[in-house]
């Protein structure tokens, strides 16, 4: 269920065209995206480095970058301890590479996802000791990891904990008391102290700002450290960080020079996927590339893509980039079988009736329990856990909508988690099996979301005619890019278009092809690629068999269709032409 809003944000909109000359439209789009003010439209436009924060103002860097100087100085042995994400792969790589310029004893280890779980564990910290670390430095993790890290420094070691994950708190007579680990140093924008202007950066930015600073400290100057931004640009893009302020910044900046990196693991994967010579877009990076570097540490172990990333011969990177690609190809294949399960359990059971979905495959491969609960959430608009069975207990993955936040509704049952963390909108748990119906009754119970919350609300930017649409319209809105979480791609509608012609294409038939025309005359292709199937359905349910034979035959008929778009040029045999791909429809 849908309701379609369009968006009633006012502004001078003519004014800011003049300005910064730009189609209306254009203006309207950033109005919507909450971007107001002179100086906030030309960073949005134009923003480059001068609008990236000093590491400077990142709580605890200048003290983890002095402590990390003196241990390198002293030949320490440094112990890096990452995460098994695209976010923790890239952090791990940038900490690892920056250490190295610097001359540090480091090596890193990487959880494994099945045996270790996510983040810090006893066994990994009493490893690093066996095995003459004298420092841990996590990335991406440790936040929460109070009792290790307290066992860490019982043996005398030193922590660093980098991350950016929400700490871990009580809530006492509707008061947080916030539970921090005992580390020398802890670098976390989201803790309630830190200066940091900007809260929402990921882990990788995390690590590269420490990089900066301890660049800094060494005599070094800090545009070293720009070899790594474009992995910190892929890190928020893979990890769903939201791509407004300084995280669109350092996208866009990462996205320009991503193709002038010298590194022969990102090169060969670009290659191994298809899209050498291309423009990379945040797209190729969340749905293309950034799934390969997720698949190793979901299907088999991180340290593989993080050895691609450090691999220097180009032959053992193609080898390992065709790997990485197979993994994320069977990755693909057991989340359509998981997905497929968790509908039919939904729809066969009395979870249909919960508020919030707790889905429990036990044969499910746990490492696609968080991508499965994705695709459920965007199916039925509801915050959902999806659990299986790990080696010793029950794990599992949530993704929420954006009235719940998951991460504080889990701090309400605590008591029911071996382990937990995460954000509002995702988060990783895991729990004793006979706790599995318990929590799903108690989240319900906890839970204070109504029904107009479940109702998906699509926000159209312009009402725009398909007359309005040029090519020099559709070239302008790339200004607004990169696209993603808090920046979508712009959404337009036009209603009561009269369907012409229609054909299904692809090899999967999975694309509807539509020709169109409003009530101005103006006719154009459409293209639909969601649940081509529901679609034809919907339309044959409202206006009867007859009437579709005619739609695909191209004759007349009576049949009218409301769409969200987003407009496209189509190049073919050297003709450009315009059309849209509907996005909604009703």
């Amino acid at each position: 269920m849908e309701k379609w809003f369009v968006a009633a944000k006012r502004a001078d909109f003519n004014g800011i065209a003049k300005e910064f000359g730009i189609n209306p439209v254009t203006a309207r789009i950033i109005r919507n995206r909450d971007i107001v003010g002179e100086d906030a439209i030309r960073e949005y436009l134009y923003g480059g480095r001068e609008n990236l924060h000093s590491p400077e103002l990142l709580g605890g860097a200048r003290e983890a970058a002095l402590l990390l100087k003196e241990k390198i100085a002293q030949k320490k042995k440094i112990r890096i301890i990452g995460d098994y994400d695209i976010d923790g792969v890239n952090a791990t790589y940038i900490l690892y590479r920056g250490l190295q310029r610097l001359k540090a004893e480091v090596d890193y280890e990487i959880p494994d996802r099945m045996k270790d779980g996510y983040g810090l564990n006893i066994n990994l910290i009493r490893l690093a000791f066996q095995e003459g670390a004298d420092t841990i430095l996590t990335c991406d993790n440790g936040i929460v990891a109070t009792e290790q890290i307290a066992y860490a420094r019982e043996l005398g070691m030193t922590v660093i904990v980098t991350d950016h994950h929400e700490p871990m708190f009580e809530e006492r007579e509707g008061e947080k008391i916030w539970k921090l680990p005992p580390a020398n140093v802890l670098i976390d924008p989201k803790l309630a102290d830190c200066p940091y202007p900007y809260k929402k950066i990921c882990g990788a930015v995390v690590a590269w700002k420490l990089i900066q600073m301890l660049y800094v400290l060494s005599g070094r100057e800090e545009r070293e450290a720009d070899e790594f931004l474009p992995f910190a640009a892929i890190a928020t893009v893979g990890d769903v960080m939201d791509l407004d302020g300084e995280n669109r910044t350092i996208v866009k900046l990462g996205l320009q020079t991503v193709d002038r990196v010298a590194n022969p693991g990102l090169n060969a994967l670009i290659r191994a996927v298809g899209l050498e010579g291309a423009e990379l877009t945040a797209y190729h990076i969340g749905f293309v590339i950034g799934p390969c570097i997720n698949a190793s540490g979901r299907l088999d172990t991180a340290k593989r893509s993080l050895r691609l990333l450090l691999c220097t011969d180009p032959k053992e990177a193609a080898q390992l980039a065709e790997e990485l690609k197979a993994l994320n190809d069977e990755r693909k294949d057991l989340t359509a079988k998981g997905v497929e399960q968790a509908a039919e359990q939904i729809e066969t059971t009395s979870l249909k009736e919960d508020r919030v979905l707790v889905v429990y495959l036990p044969d499910c491969h746990e490492s696609i329990a968080g991508i499965i609960a994705g695709r459920i959430r965007e199916r039925y608009h509801r915050p959902v856990f999806v659990l299986t069975d790990g080696q010793d207990c029950v794990k599992g993955s949530g993704r929420s909508i954006e009235s719940y936040s998951m991460f504080e509704e889990m701090v309400r049952c605590q008591d029911l988690f071996l382990k937990f963390g995460g954000h509002p909108m995702a988060a990783g748990l895991s729990l004793a099996k006979e706790n599995v119906p318990v929590f799903r009754q108690r989240i319900n119970e906890l839970c204070r979301l109504t029904l107009e919350d479940f109702v998906e609300k699509i926000m159209i930017d312009v009402p725009m005619p398909l007359d309005y649409i040029t090519e020099e319209l559709i070239e302008e809105f790339h200004v607004l890019e990169p696209f993603g979480k808090g920046n979508t791609k712009p959404l337009f509608a036009e209603k009561n278009l009269r369907l012409l012609k229609a054909a299904v294409l692809g090899k999967n038939k999975n694309v509807l092809k539509f020709t169109v025309c409003n009530q101005q005359g103006a006719a154009m292709e459409a293209l639909y690629f969601g649940d081509v199937e529901r679609m034809q359905s919907y339309l044959t349910e409202k206006y009867g068999t007859q009437e579709m034979e005619k739609l695909f035959l191209g004759r007349a008929n009576g049949m009218l269709l409301s769409v969200t778009y987003y407009p496209t040029v189509n190049e073919f045999r050297d003709r450009r032409t315009l059309q849209i791909v509907i996005q909604n429809y009703q």
